[in-house]
């Protein structure tokens, strides 16, 4: 069974940064597409990032291009998402998932294992 644990979430300023991770246990992250969503308050849980099995290819939301930076260890079994220039906006549940197969994608319905989130709060 895969195990994804989400981790780095917290309270932040505006235009501040965090790194949040997320941790693969029960089956290797290796090969397998990895993707970054979020849930704001209220609202639909919408897509941010995702990674290729071999990091070859990398798709952002236009929300959060060129701000955030999703990267993965295969060798620690870990995904990244770097967030900077945070906005309150941004403001969130963040999830990591894993696909079945190599090919990123941003639709939610495409991923197979989900992790338990981790809350980011962007605020003054």
């Amino acid at each position: 069974q895969v195990q994804l644990i989400e981790s780095g979430g917290g309270s932040v300023q505006p235009g501040g940064s965090l790194r949040l991770s997320c941790a693969a246990s029960g089956r290797t992250l290796s090969n397998y597409a990895m993707g970054w969503f979020r849930q704001p308050p209220g609202k639909e849980r919408e897509f941010v990032a995702a990674i290729s099995g071999s990091s070859s290819f990398t798709y952002y939301s236009d929300s959060v291009k060129r701000r955030f930076t999703i990267s993965r260890d295969n060798a620690k079994n870990t995904v990244y998402l770097q967030m900077n220039s945070l906005k309150p906006e941004d403001t969130a549940v963040y999830y990591c998932a894993q696909r079945r197969i190599t090919l990123p994608t941003a639709s939610k319905d495409q991923y197979d294992f989900w992790g338990q989130g981790t809350q980011v709060t962007v605020s003054s």
